[in-house]
C-alpha cells in the first residue's frame, strides 16, 4: 500500500477561484480571504495533531476524538499542509497531468493565464 499523497507530491485538493471582474473590483476581500486561510495553515502547521482535532471535532460528530487525531496525525506526517498557500507551477502541471491521465482534461491550460499568487505571497509574509 502506498499513500497517494506521499507519492503524488504537492497537488492542490482544495482551490478558490472568482472571476477576474471581481478580484479587480474588491482586492481586500481577496486579500482578507487569503490571510485567513494563511492563518488556518499556520495554524495546522504549529499545532499537535490533538489539539487540531479537539478545534475540528465539532465538525465530525460522526467520528470520536481519537480517530480524529488518528486522521490528521496522517495527513501531519504525508506533510499534507504546505506551509503556504502559492499555487506553485510545478503542483499546477501536475495537477493538469493527473486530470489528463484520467481523461477530464480537454486542453492544458498556461499556468500565467490561470493562477494569480500574489494575494498568497502577500499572505504568507
Amino acid at each position: 500500500m502506498a499513500s497517494c499523497g506521499v507519492d503524488s507530491g504537492y497537488v492542490p485538493y482544495t482551490a478558490y477561484s472568482a472571476k477576474k471582474s471581481f478580484i479587480e473590483k474588491n482586492p481586500e476581500i481577496i486579500q482578507g480571504f487569503v490571510n485567513a486561510m494563511q492563518k488556518g495553515m499556520d495554524y495546522v502547521n504549529s499545532h499537535t495533531a490533538q489539539e487540531i482535532a479537539k478545534i475540528i471535532k465539532p465538525q465530525f460528530k460522526e467520528n470520536d476524538l481519537d480517530t480524529i487525531t488518528t486522521i490528521v496525525k496522517r495527513y501531519k506526517d504525508q506533510d499534507t499542509w504546505k506551509d503556504n498557500l502559492v499555487f506553485e507551477k510545478d503542483s499546477f502541471e501536475l495537477l493538469q497531468d493527473i486530470l489528463d491521465s484520467a481523461g477530464e482534461l480537454k486542453a492544458r491550460v498556461d499556468y500565467s493565464k490561470l493562477v494569480v499568487t500574489d494575494y498568497a505571497e502577500n499572505a504568507k509574509k
